[in-house]
């Protein structure tokens, strides 16, 4: 037996049915909660798909991936709802207004982004007044994520990762940022070097020092980069993990041994599997010509990109992120959620819906699998 598939069968037997406690997320002593509602504002077509995975199937050469946004109700001991938050806003509906360099590629191609809406229309069509905001929080600074602030009211604050670039065009030539993006909002820094706990492996701070909501230092796809790992509920506890692009397609920390033993993958898409799943490109100990076995593959059938032109700045650290988190995402009271996940499309409940019901519901379960139905938007195999 290969040492890997040994290794990844002794991770499964240490570590089944492990739950919050196991990744090191401390016990809610206030019983303050974080509620969290998705907005899916568009697709987005963001190039090769060399660009973010491996390997690359014929026939699944150009990327398109939703773009979700989150909002964030803060729930205080006592039960009272006191504050707002976004947790990322998507990208510009009119990205002929970006910098030059986006605005080109757009206008060249309009049909990168489909079905845009913007954050504000939608957070206002739903009866969500934007200065009852506190504040935009970015994972991370890419276009796809920090949207367009200049539509917000300067009493929103702004808070980044203290390693992002804020950099703006045209000072800096390169950048995506605009002064617009900036303007009037004042501006936060979560500094990781000064945390003094760790969650999952990853440096953490308690953002609002209840228990509530964590950010987690997430580095690799870009300087900066926080996911945000929400309790939705306490007694039981559960949890949405906020992971922002540690990947742009869930198949590449799927399947696992934790995750499939807790949330095993059904009759139907294991069958469907052998013949849908190509076995030029993807095996497993158990795999023939033609008949791939999901049952022994206990690696991830994907690959985060190391290519030029990768999107992930340091290909390395983005793996040994990812890897920290397959913990989370193998976890039974946790909910892992990237921002572009295809899988989610149709599925991931949207706004007024919440994620706070996701164990209660089932969804996890109606979830994990779907990335390997054919037929699903993020079906690449």
């Amino acid at each position: 037996m290969h040492p890997t598939h040994i290794l990844s069968l002794l991770t499964l037997a240490a570590g089944a049915f492990a739950s919050w406690q196991s990744l090191g997320i401390p016990a809610s002593s206030t019983g303050a909660t974080l509620s969290v509602q998705a907005f899916n504002v568009g697709n987005l077509t963001i190039g090769t798909a060399t660009q973010i995975v491996h390997p690359v199937v014929p026939g699944h050469e150009i990327a398109t991936v939703p773009v979700f946004a989150f909002l964030l109700k803060h729930t205080a001991a006592g039960g009272r709802t006191t504050r707002q938050f976004m947790w990322d806003i998507g990208i510009r509906k009119d990205l002929q207004n970006a910098v030059p360099s986006v605005a080109a590629e757009f206008n060249a191609d309009p049909a990168v982004l489909q079905e845009p809406t913007d954050i504000t229309e939608l957070l206002v069509e739903g009866g969500v007044n934007l200065t009852s905001i506190e504040a935009v929080i970015w994972s991370h600074a890419h276009l796809d994520h920090f949207g367009d602030m200049s539509k917000w009211p300067n009493s929103t604050n702004l808070i980044v990762g203290a390693e992002t670039d804020l950099s703006t065009y045209p000072t800096n030539p390169n950048a995506t940022l605009q002064p617009s993006d900036l303007a009037g909002h004042n501006l936060t820094k979560i500094d990781f070097t000064k945390s003094t706990l760790t969650i999952g492996s990853l440096p953490a701070i308690d953002f609002f020092g209840d228990g509530s909501f964590y950010l987690l230092d997430s580095p690799g796809h870009l300087a900066g980069q926080m996911t945000g790992l929400a309790r939705v509920t306490v007694s039981p506890d559960s949890f949405v993990l906020l992971a922002a692009d540690t990947a742009h397609h869930i198949g590449v920390t799927r399947p696992r041994p934790l995750l499939a033993n807790n949330f095993p993958c059904p009759g139907d898409v294991l069958a469907a599997s052998r013949s849908a799943i190509s076995t030029d490109f993807f095996w497993s100990p158990n795999s023939s010509l033609g008949s791939f076995d999901l049952s022994s593959r206990a690696s991830p059938l994907l690959g985060i990109s190391d290519v030029p032109g990768s999107l992930y700045a340091d290909p390395a650290q983005s793996q040994v992120t990812l890897d920290k988190l397959a913990a989370f995402d193998g976890d039974e009271d946790v909910l892992m959620v990237i921002a572009h996940d295809g899988s989610n499309v149709g599925a991931l409940p949207v706004f007024p819906n919440k994620l706070d019901g996701w164990k209660k519901e089932g969804l996890k379960e109606t979830l994990v699998w779907r990335f390997l139905e054919m037929g699903d938007f993020a079906f690449v195999f």
